[in-house]
């Protein structure tokens, strides 16, 4: 895990819209989803197009990322919290 992703999974114990991310992480929007769209890869977010419905088919992050809300998986958490 990269230190921007481990810096993002930080930010994903509670669901998160993307606006949130931005302001906290003070990151551009590039970087942002780019980061996430790698996290989502790799099963560590899930995506969630309301804060309460998930996105079970594939979630087109890096085109609609910037309206999506994200929330780290059960792997995601183990892998974070073992480093």
């Amino acid at each position: 895990m990269s230190e921007e992703e481990y810096d993002m999974m930080d930010e994903l114990y509670f669901v998160q819209p993307f606006s949130y991310l931005k302001e906290v992480l003070n990151w551009d929007d590039k970087e942002l989803l780019t980061t996430l769209h790698g996290l989502y890869r790799k099963g560590l977010v899930k995506c969630l197009s309301e804060p309460d419905e998930e996105i079970f088919q594939d979630a087109e992050i890096l085109k609609n990322g910037r309206s999506y809300y994200y929330l780290a998986t059960k792997k995601g958490l183990m892998e974070h919290n073992t480093l």
